[in-house]
């Protein structure tokens, strides 16, 4: 997600509290916040598949596996 795409996301957001959105700035608008989603899920997907935790027992586990 490059800085333009977040700065017209915010553009998007302003004009739809002050005048409204017409129906193309509406579906940019969903579309542009799909990706950002998408974009921000896969950034804590890689984080989260190398963290571990350390349980009561002393045992490190992967964080989210269950025992």
């Amino acid at each position: 997600m490059t800085e333009l795409e977040i700065k017209r996301i915010n553009e998007l957001a302003k004009k739809a509290k002050s005048q409204g959105l017409t129906p193309e700035e509406a579906e940019e608008q969903k579309q542009l916040r799909a990706a950002y989603i998408a974009a921000y899920r896969n950034n804590l997907r890689s984080q989260l598949e190398n963290t571990y935790v350390i349980g009561s027992d002393g045992v490190k586990r992967k964080l989210g596996k269950k025992s």
